[in-house]
């Protein structure tokens, strides 16, 4: 008999283990910065006594993502799917998401189409070393004083409130932040997550048709991340980013396809998402 229950510390271990048989290289960390933010929204699925599946939400007001989502392999094609992905979509609709959005890969669209998913757009999951780039021109780092006007951009072009989640990264000492402003007013963005050996770049946001500040703001990061192994989710409608990012050296590890029950958002800017789990 299935059934889904919170995730709890004691769950990290096996969650960790299923993760990364899909090679997703995740530590207890990450579903501990996970249940920090959405302490409600993360299960693990159960066949009688045996944990079989975990999920991982998280709400944005009217936006709800949907994240890490497995089943052990023996576990599949007997219904266990279906019943963990509508315990988190009614989870996300009790937070008043009136849109959930997921990455996914192109194997699994139909699945998700089942559900009422429909594909938005393709993205490119990259992978390289970090590098100086040869000339670029400087933009500042952001400072806490920022925090609240970036949290207002990324709202208003996304469409939706991701204030608990940006906080987390941005107040981390760890990681980075970069700005471009015009006439004083922050117009783009883009943040790193560091951890040991390697990083994550994004969430990038940055005003319509403005690659060109897309671009630099690409350089900074990664010029502070000199040497790091990086990852970054890109739209592959990004054709001018991508180009850059090729020359410099990162390679398509694999694609995803975006993908939302509801109304598609982050129409109005450039975007490259925060992460596979948070959109």
């Amino acid at each position: 008999m299935f059934h889904v229950e919170k995730m709890k510390a004691d769950d990290f271990p096996f969650a960790v283990q299923l993760a990364n048989t899909m090679n997703w290289n995740m530590t207890e960390d990450d579903f501990k910065f996970m249940m920090n933010l959405e302490p409600q929204g993360c299960f693990v699925q159960f066949n009688g006594n045996q944990r079989i599946g975990i999920a991982t939400t998280i709400s944005f007001e009217k936006a709800g993502w949907f994240g890490n989502f497995i089943l052990k392999e023996d576990a599949r094609g007997k219904g266990a799917g279906t019943f963990l992905l509508k315990h988190a979509i009614d989870y996300l609709k009790t937070k008043k998401a009136e849109t959930i959005g997921l990455y996914a890969y192109p194997q699994l669209v139909k699945f998700y189409q089942r559900f009422g998913f429909e594909p938005d757009i393709d993205f490119s999951v990259l992978k390289g070393k970090a590098t100086s780039p040869a000339t670029h021109k400087p933009l500042r780092e952001a400072e806490k004083s920022d925090i609240p006007e970036i949290i207002d951009l990324d709202g208003k072009c996304i469409g939706a409130n991701r204030k608990k989640l940006l906080e987390q990264i941005l107040l981390n000492k760890r990681n980075f932040c970069f700005v471009s402003t015009e006439n004083n007013k922050i117009t783009g963005y883009v943040t790193a997550k560091v951890y040991d050996e390697m990083a994550e770049v994004g969430p990038l946001i940055c005003h319509a048709n403005r690659q060109e500040a897309a671009a630099l703001l690409l350089k900074n990061i990664l010029n502070r991340l000199n040497g790091l192994d990086v990852f970054m989710y890109v739209p592959k409608k990004e054709k001018p980013l991508l180009a850059m990012l090729g020359e410099m050296g990162f390679k398509e590890d694999f694609r995803v396809v975006r993908m939302f029950l509801g109304p598609a958002v982050s129409k109005k800017c450039i975007y490259a998402a925060e992460s596979l789990e948070r959109g």
